[in-house]
């Protein structure tokens, strides 16, 4: 099949809904820019501040939420289950479920003073229900601090010539900031300014490669996650975000005009088979793809950043939504990348253990822009994820800091961010993560569920139709609990203690979540017809 026609397919569906579906999510919400977003009623000059321009903002929530979840999980998808059922699941996923996801986190965020998706539950379902999904949200984002703190780093060590454009946008990004905002600059120069410096870096990297060893490369990335966290959002975390966002505008691109001028065959088979060595392809695909259609991880992202920051709500469909359908786009490019290499049915769990999923991606996007690339593709793709690596570190960790202050109380951003810094490196200079990371992909889409619930609830407080979260948030839920009780019984089997307890411990949090929402809706519904 020429992948070409896939391209275009995917391409006029993402704008169907863009234009059409998400337009019926704006009516519903009753989107009003008339009305002060939290970043003018509750500016604070460090977390809640209005973006200079939505494109920046779009940048940084775009780069927060991307990270390498939407190419690694589609490639390891195609690799085990093929790639039509992949792309049927992304382009879909997208539309119905990950889009409605981001784009009602976002603007139910906005409209509750950009608290959390965890915060807000405690209004609309439960205080019980709010403590447990922080404390879930905020143990799996320690997590995900010190799995991607290690990624990166062990990235240092194997490709040092990124060293210098991953560390080096650094400053660069705070001076872009200072323009912005201090000299009130214009966008479009500094913007300009910026990436010809993120160009230099590059080509500065390949000639002079940073050696260093992985404790080293962890040190440096948990130091500056610690200014990441506290700094004014617009001085750092805003800027950098938004400058690697065109590195992934850049790569696929690049990938999309290839596919143009190349137009591939895809001859590796639609369908390989339904079990795998990672289960069967429901619910396992749907919770192995993730970031590429719905990730709970985007509504931190929504209500914990992007919320604060967003400075009229007509701008919540291009970020919310727009940043989704983009997304969506990113994991298409990784389900073609994949397909064009192979063109044999076969058992592909060998290759995909060797190789690896971005080793995969960087031979199939290598393959795909040889024409103008000249053989760099596996090095720009390889750049180009480090970049989102970073930046979902980073996010993470000011997430992570808002979440200890609504959790235990924390007044001082430095003394939140310390302890959140302690509990992560803890974890990656021990190598402990990698025995409890093979549940993170059922728990982050178990996440995205309770998110959905939580909207729903809202809704039907404010007497809106909810049927646009619901259905979503219970297939999600089904998907999620069928996956986490797959997994319980192969540890179990296997005798893998401590994925068992955390198993079930998350089989536990869904049924306590799903009677707290059952519980606020018959309470909910019983006042409206009084």
């Amino acid at each position: 099949m020429n992948s070409l026609i896939i391209v275009i397919i995917a391409a006029a569906l993402f704008f169907w809904a863009y234009k059409f579906y998400a337009a019926k999510l704006q009516s519903l919400w009753h989107i009003d820019p008339k009305r002060p977003t939290p970043a003018y009623s509750k500016f604070d000059s460090v977390d809640y501040i209005p973006a200079r321009n939505w494109l920046v903002l779009f940048g940084h929530h775009f780069s927060s939420i991307a990270g390498a979840g939407p190419i690694i999980g589609p490639v390891i998808a195609v690799m085990l289950w093929g790639w039509l059922p992949v792309l049927l699941w992304v382009v879909l996923g997208t539309i119905f479920i990950g889009g409605i996801h981001d784009f009602g986190s976002l603007i139910t965020s906005v409209r509750e003073g950009g608290s959390s998706i965890a915060d807000i539950s405690q209004h609309v379902i439960s205080k019980r229900a709010k403590i447990i999904f922080a404390l879930f949200v905020w143990l799996a984002l320690i997590l995900v601090i010190a799995v991607f703190a290690y990624l990166c780093a062990d990235t240092f060590v194997k490709e040092p010539k990124i060293v210098l454009p991953s560390l080096g946008l650094i400053p660069v990004a705070m001076l872009i900031g200072y323009l912005l905002y201090n000299l009130k600059a214009s966008s479009v120069l500094s913007t300009i300014l910026g990436l010809l410096s993120l160009a230099g870096l590059i080509l500065l990297g390949n000639i002079m490669p940073i050696n260093g060893n992985i404790k080293i490369w962890l040190l440096v990335l948990f130091i500056y996650s610690y200014f990441a966290s506290i700094l004014p959002v617009n001085i750092l975390l805003q800027p950098r975000d938004y400058l690697s966002s065109f590195l992934l505008f850049f790569g696929v691109g690049a990938g999309y005009l290839g596919l143009v001028l190349m137009r591939p065959n895809i001859n590796m088979p639609y369908y390989n088979k339904f079990n795998t060595s990672e289960g069967y392809l429901w619910p396992a695909l749907f919770i192995t793809v993730a970031c590429g259609a719905v990730s709970g991880f985007h509504s931190l992202i929504a209500s914990g950043t992007t919320s604060k920051q967003i400075a009229n709500e007509r701008h919540v469909k291009r970020i919310g939504f727009g940043g989704m359908i983009a997304e969506g786009l990113v994991a298409v490019l990784a389900i073609i990348a994949t397909a064009v290499l192979f063109n044999f049915r076969g058992d592909f769990s060998a290759e995909l253990k060797n190789t690896g999923p971005i080793g995969i991606f960087g031979k199939g996007y290598g393959l795909i822009t040889h024409k103008f690339f000249a053989g760099k593709g596996n090095f720009i793709a390889i750049t180009v994820l480090n970049a989102f690596i970073l930046t979902t570190l980073d996010t993470a960790t000011r997430i992570s800091r808002y979440l200890s202050e609504e959790l235990f109380k924390i007044k001082n951003r430095h003394l939140s961010t310390i302890l959140i810094i302690i509990l992560s490196a803890a974890l990656a200079f021990s190598g402990k993560w990698s025995r409890i990371w093979p549940v993170f992909g059922a728990s982050n889409q178990l996440v995205a569920a309770l998110a959905l619930f939580v909207l729903s609830c809202w809704l039907l407080s404010k007497n809106k139709p909810m049927i646009f979260t619901l259905l979503p948030a219970f297939f999600m839920l089904v998907t999620t609990v069928m996956a986490l009780i797959l997994q319980a019984v192969k540890y179990f089997i296997n005798r893998e203690t401590v994925l068992f307890i955390i198993d079930i411990a998350l089989i536990i949090l869904a049924g306590f979540m799903v009677y707290e929402v059952n519980s606020a809706a018959i309470k909910r519904l019983k006042q409206r017809i009084a």
